[in-house]
C-alpha cells in the first residue's frame, strides 16, 4: 500500500479535494436514514407534529394540565401562554372556548421550550392516559375515589360519580401536592422515549379540540421532508459523480505517469539491466501490473477513502438513534473480519503466482510468435502447442482458484447482512413493542448499519485485491528502482563544438578486460589497440571469440571491468551518454527497423537530414535500387521490425540509417554477412570514400570483407591472437592462417603467401 501512495504522491491536490467531495457524499447518504425516520416517526404516526409542547392550546385543556403540574411550577405555565391562536394553522372551524398561544420569547429561545417541555411532559402523559382510560390510570383513579369517598360524604355527588379531574379540584391543595406527587414517582422509571411520545400524541389531541387541520400538517410535514431527502440524493448523485470523473482521472494520471517512468527507465537500461529483466517480463510489468496499479488507485480514492468516512458517520449516528443495539453492528463487523481474513490468508499467496505465471504466458508467446518460421521448418508445432497450453492451463488454473474463493465471499456477506437484518427486526420489534424504541428509529438503524457493513465490506472486498495490486506495485517499482550499472559521471567532460572538430574519432582501447555481471570469468582480456580516423580497424576470430562484446563496450552498452576504452583521449565513463553515442554510427549484428517508412528509417539518427543525406546514404548502402522499385519510393510503408523487407535490405537500411547520420566513429557488427559478394565488395567501396575521415571498426566472419582493412585483430578465447594487415597476419598469426585457409581458394591463398613471402 505504501508503494501506492508514493505513486500518488504527485496528485495530492486531487486526492485532498476528492476527500472533501467524499465528506460531501457521506453527509448526504447518512441524512436520508434519519429524513426516513422522521417521516415514519413523525409526519405518519405524529401526523406531522414534532413539538413536544403545544403552540396553541384550548384554555381549559391548559388548566387540566396545571392540575398536575407541581404548585411551584404553574407560573412558568401560565406565564408562557397568552391569548390568541397562530395563523399559521389551518383552523376547520371555530374553537369553542379561550384559545392560548405561546409566547413569542418561548418560541425563539430553545432553552425556555426545553424547560416547559420538562414541566409538562408528565402531565400531558397523565392528561392522555386520564381521557384515554388507560389501565395504568384507571387504576390510579378507582385509588383515588376510594380513598376520597369518606372525605365527600356531605356533599351531594359522590367520589364514584366525579371526573379524575373533579376529584383533584375539590381536593385540598396539600393532599393534591401529595397525590400528584407519588403520581409521578411513578413515572420516573419510564424511558425518555414514551414520555416523548406521550407528549407528541396529547398535541395532537390538542391540536384536534381546537380544530387545527392535522391531516394538512401531516401532507406538509411528509412533502418538505421528501423534497429534502431528494434534494440531498441529488447532491449526493452528484457528489458520487464528481468523485468517479476525478478518482478516474488521478487513476489514468497515474498510470499514463507510471508508463512514462518506466518506459524512460528501461530506455536507460544496460544490457545488464536487460539480462536481469526479461523482455516479456518487463512488457507485463509496463501493461498488465501498470494496469492493476491504475484500478486500484481508482477503487482506493472511491471506495478505500469513503468507507471509513461511511462507517464513523454511521456508528456517530447509530449512538445517537439507539446505543442498546450496538452490539449487533459489532457482531456484523467480525462476522465479516473473519471471512475476509480466512480469504485472505487463502487467496493472497496465489496473487504473485499468477503474475509470475502472466510472465511465463507472454515469454512462451513471444518465443513462439518469433520463432514461427523455425517451428514450422522443424514441425514442433505439436510440442510448442503444449508448451503454450501448459502455461495456459496453469495460469487459468491459479484464476480460477482465485475466482471461486472471491465467488465464494459474496453469498456469505449478503447471508451475514440479511442475518444482521433480521436480527435488528427481531431486537427491535421487542423495543418497540415495550415503547422504548420507535418504528422509525429501528427504520433508521437498520439503514446506518448496513451502511456500517457496507463500509467494512467494501474495505474487506479491496484488502482481497489489495495483495495482487500491492504485487504489481512491487514490481513496477523494481524495475523504477533498479540501479542502471551504465550512467553519467556526476561532472561529464563537455563535448567539442561541431564547428571545431577535426581529425576526431580516435579509439583507443588501453589494457580492457571484461566479464558479464554475475560471471566467474572474463569474456574479453588484456586488449589493447588503437583505431585511427581515416582508417579501418576490422575484428575476425572465431564464434564466441569476444568480437561482438569488444565493439558493444565502445557505445557503452556494458561498461569494461579493467583498464579503460578512450576516445580522442576522454575516457568513455567521464562523457554523457548522449555526447558519447552522437558520436557513433552503430548498425548492429541483426538489422533493425521500426514501423514507420524507408525514409523514417533511414533519417532515425539524423531527423533534421535533408533529402539529398538521405538519397546520398541509400546509394553508398546499396539500397538505393530496391527502394526506388518500389511505387511509393522512400515513402514506402516498413511493417513492424521490418518484418515487410528480406535480410539484406533490412542490413542494407540498417547500414544507410548510420551513414545519413554522418558519425566519427562506424561500428559495423558483422554487418555485410547477408550481402552478397558483389554488393558487399561495391558498398565498401563506397563506404570507404564517405569514412575516409572517420574511424571505422568492422566485425567480420569473411575475410574478404577485411581483407583491405589498414589493421585487423585477431581475436581467440577472449584475447588477441594477432594483430596486422592481411599479409602480415598470414606470416605471423597461425588462428588467422587458419582461418583464411578455410575461406580462400588454394590459387588466392598460395598468391598471397608468395607475395609474403
Amino acid at each position: 500500500m505504501s508503494k501506492l501512495f508514493k505513486f500518488m504522491k504527485p496528485y495530492a491536490g486531487s486526492v485532498f479535494a476528492i476527500l472533501c467531495v467524499l465528506m460531501i457524499q457521506a453527509y448526504c447518504e447518512l441524512s436520508l436514514p434519519t429524513y426516513t425516520s422522521n417521516i415514519v416517526n413523525v409526519g405518519i404516526q405524529q401526523s406531522g407534529i414534532d413539538e413536544n409542547v403545544p403552540k396553541t392550546i384550548l384554555k381549559e385543556d391548559l388548566e387540566k394540565l396545571l392540575i398536575f403540574v407541581p404548585a411551584k411550577q404553574k407560573a412558568a405555565v401560565q406565564d408562557a401562554y397568552e391569548e390568541g391562536a397562530y395563523d399559521a394553522y389551518h383552523y376547520t372551524g371555530d374553537p369553542e372556548g379561550t384559545v392560548l398561544r405561546l409566547k413569542e420569547d418561548h418560541l425563539k429561545d430553545e432553552e425556555k421550550t426545553k424547560e416547559l417541555s420538562d414541566i409538562l411532559a408528565k402531565p400531558m402523559m397523565l392528561v392522555s392516559g386520564f381521557e384515554s382510560d388507560s389501565d395504568m390510570t384507571k387504576q390510579m383513579e378507582d385509588e383515588m375515589k376510594k380513598q376520597m369517598t369518606g372525605q365527600m360524604q356531605d356533599q351531594d355527588m359522590g367520589a364514584g360519580e366525579m371526573s379524575v379531574f373533579g376529584l383533584f379540584a375539590v381536593m385540598p391543595e396539600e393532599q393534591r401536592e401529595q397525590t400528584i406527587e407519588g403520581i409521578t414517582e411513578k413515572l420516573d422509571g419510564m424511558p425518555d422515549s414514551i414520555l416523548e411520545q406521550a407528549g407528541t400524541a396529547y398535541v395532537r389531541l390538542a391540536y384536534d379540540r381546537l380544530g387545527i387541520d392535522t391531516d394538512q400538517i401531516s401532507s406538509a410535514y411528509i412533502r418538505s421532508t421528501g423534497a429534502k431527502m431528494l434534494a440531498l440524493a441529488a447532491l449526493g448523485m452528484l457528489a458520487s459523480i464528481l468523485v468517479g470523473l476525478m478518482a478516474s482521472r488521478v487513476g489514468a494520471g497515474i498510470g499514463r505517469g507510471l508508463r512514462r517512468d518506466v518506459f524512460r527507465k528501461v530506455v536507460s537500461f544496460s544490457n545488464a539491466e536487460f539480462d536481469k529483466f526479461s523482455t516479456a517480463s518487463l512488457i507485463t510489468r509496463s501493461t498488465n501490473d501498470i494496469q492493476q496499479v491504475q484500478l486500484l488507485s481508482v477503487m482506493v480514492l472511491r471506495m478505500v477513502l469513503y468507507s471509513p468516512i461511511l462507517a464513523a458517520g454511521g456508528v456517530w449516528k447509530v449512538f445517537h438513534t439507539n446505543v442498546d443495539m450496538s452490539w449487533i453492528i459489532a457482531l456484523g463487523v467480525v462476522l465479516i473480519l473473519l471471512v475476509v481474513g480466512i480469504l485472505f490468508l487463502v487467496v493472497m499467496p496465489k496473487f504473485k503466482i499468477v503474475q509470475n505465471q502472466v510472465d511465463r504466458l507472454n515469454l512462451v508467446s513471444r518465443e513462439i510468435l518469433t520463432g514461427l518460421s523455425v517451428i514450422r521448418a522443424f514441425s514442433t508445432e505439436k510440442y510448442e502447442e503444449q508448451r503454450f497450453d501448459r502455461a495456459n492451463r496453469d495460469l487459468t488454473k491459479t484464476n480460477l482458484f482465485v475466482n471461486r474463493a472471491m465467488t465464494f465471499m459474496m453469498p456469505v456477506m449478503m447471508l451475514v447482512m440479511n442475518g444482521i437484518s433480521v436480527l435488528i427486526i427481531w431486537v427491535g420489534g421487542h423495543g418497540v413493542n415495550d415503547g422504548n424504541m420507535q418504528v422509525g428509529d429501528m427504520m433508521a438503524f437498520i439503514q446506518y448499519t448496513m451502511q456500517i457493513i457496507m463500509s467494512f465490506l467494501m474495505i474487506c472486498m479491496i484488502s482481497v485485491m489489495l495483495p495482487r495490486a500491492a504485487v504489481s506495485a512491487e514490481r513496477v517499482d523494481e524495475v523504477l528502482k533498479s540501479r542502471t550499472l551504465i550512467h553519467d559521471p556526476e561532472h561529464p567532460v563537455e563535448p567539442e563544438p561541431a564547428d571545431q572538430k577535426k581529425d576526431r574519432g580516435e579509439v583507443v582501447f588501453d589494457h580492457v578486460s571484461f566479464r558479464y555481471p554475475g560471471a566467474e570469468e572474463n569474456v574479453l582480456s588484456d586488449i589493447s589497440f588503437t583505431a585511427t580516423p581515416g582508417q579501418t580497424t576490422a575484428f575476425i576470430g572465431s564464434t564466441g571469440s569476444g568480437k561482438s562484446t569488444l565493439v558493444n563496450l565502445i557505445p557503452r552498452f556494458y561498461d569494461v571491468t579493467e583498464g579503460r576504452i578512450l576516445i580522442d583521449g576522454t575516457d568513455l565513463r567521464d562523457m554523457r551518454q548522449h555526447d558519447l553515442r552522437e558520436r557513433l554510427g552503430y548498425v548492429p549484428q541483426k538489422g533493425v527497423l521500426f514501423s514507420g517508412t524507408i525514409a523514417s528509417n533511414i533519417l532515425y539518427g539524423n531527423a533534421d537530414g535533408s533529402e539529398s543525406e538521405m538519397t546520398e546514404a541509400a546509394e553508398i548502402a546499396q539500397a538505393a535500387g530496391f527502394i526506388e522499385e518500389k511505387k511509393k519510393g522512400y515513402e514506402s510503408p516498413i511493417s513492424q521490425g521490418g518484418a515487410n523487407v528480406s535480410g539484406g535490405q533490412k542490413q542494407r537500411l540498417s547500414i544507410a540509417r548510420a551513414i545519413a547520420k554522418h558519425p566519427e566513429v562506424y561500428i559495423f557488427d558483422d554487418s555485410f554477412s547477408a550481402l552478397d559478394y558483389k554488393t558487399d565488395v561495391t558498398l565498401r567501396n563506397a563506404l570507404k570514400k564517405k569514412t575516409e575521415d572517420s574511424t571505422v571498426l568492422i566485425v567480420a566472419q569473411r575475410i574478404s570483407t577485411i581483407l583491405h582493412a589498414e589493421q585487423i585483430i585477431v581475436l581467440d578465447d577472449g584475447k588477441i591472437a594477432g594483430k596486422g594487415t592481411h599479409k602480415e597476419l598470414l606470416k605471423t598469426c597461425d588462428a588467422y592462417y587458419q582461418i583464411a585457409a578455410s575461406q580462400l581458394s588454394e590459387k588466392e591463398l598460395a598468391q598471397d603467401m608468395k607475395e609474403v613471402g
